[in-house]
């Protein structure tokens, strides 16, 4: 599998038989400037949405529009998405729920944070449950994208119920948790054997790099990768 990150919490998976998004909020995200969108969004086939917060959602929309992508959300992100913005390829579940897409699934897990969209004139409308995402292959390691969380004991489950080896972690504090308590969730409740930080560096308010998560990680720092973005790991 070839992961490449997009800056902020964006990734695109490629694998023998599918090309999937994550989270692509590529326009007004700073740290998706100077990566070339073409390329980003080139054979695109699912789009997977951990929450329904901007900077998650971000062009979906576009995206799907252009390519045909299967879009997959919670089931109020998704209702929103096809009743407002007019998309009709749309895979929708809530936590717990299992999802076969093709060469993989997709099973909606846990993850601490909110999830809602604020109009222009400050109303705020829910769009269901934040969530994590965890990625079963056919032929690939199993992949969590924690989405945006702070820790929590029940991470210890997901690991028993889905032993993901390939963890996307948010590192950037603020908004989720910080690079040392982030650390920690991977060192107590997984057994990962590549983990890459993100949600961090986007914005002055969030932590600028990946150095204090590296370091909490101690030892198992060894199993980070760090790419720039716009840069790939094949795993």
């Amino acid at each position: 599998m070839k992961i490449t990150w997009l800056g902020h919490s964006a990734f695109r998976l490629e694998t023998a038989k599918s090309t999937i998004l994550i989270d692509p909020f590529f326009t007004g995200n700073p740290s998706f400037e100077g990566n070339d969108r073409k390329e980003a969004v080139k054979g695109v086939t699912h789009i997977l949405l951990t929450h329904g917060h901007g900077d998650h959602v971000g062009d979906t929309v576009q995206i799907a529009k252009e390519t045909g992508a299967v879009v997959l959300a919670n089931a109020d992100l998704a209702a929103w998405l096809g009743h407002n913005h007019g998309l009709d390829r749309l895979e929708q579940g809530n936590t717990g729920g299992t999802i076969p897409l093709g060469d993989f699934s997709a099973t909606f897990v846990n993850a601490l944070h909110s999830s809602a969209h604020v109009t222009s004139d400050g109303v705020s409308h829910s769009l269901g449950s934040a969530n994590g995402l965890m990625l079963h292959f056919d032929d690939e390691p199993g992949l969590l994208h924690m989405g945006d969380t702070d820790i929590f004991s029940d991470m210890a489950l997901i690991n028993e119920l889905h032993r993901p080896e390939i963890g996307i972690v948010p590192i950037g504090d603020r908004f989720t948790m910080g690079g040392a308590v982030a650390a920690l969730a991977c060192r107590r409740f997984f057994s990962f054997a590549k983990v890459l930080p993100c949600h961090y560096g986007t914005f002055p308010i969030l932590d600028q790099t990946a150095d204090g998560f590296l370091e909490a990680m101690e030892d198992d720092a060894k199993n980070v990768a760090v790419p720039k973005s716009g840069e790939s790991v094949t795993v």
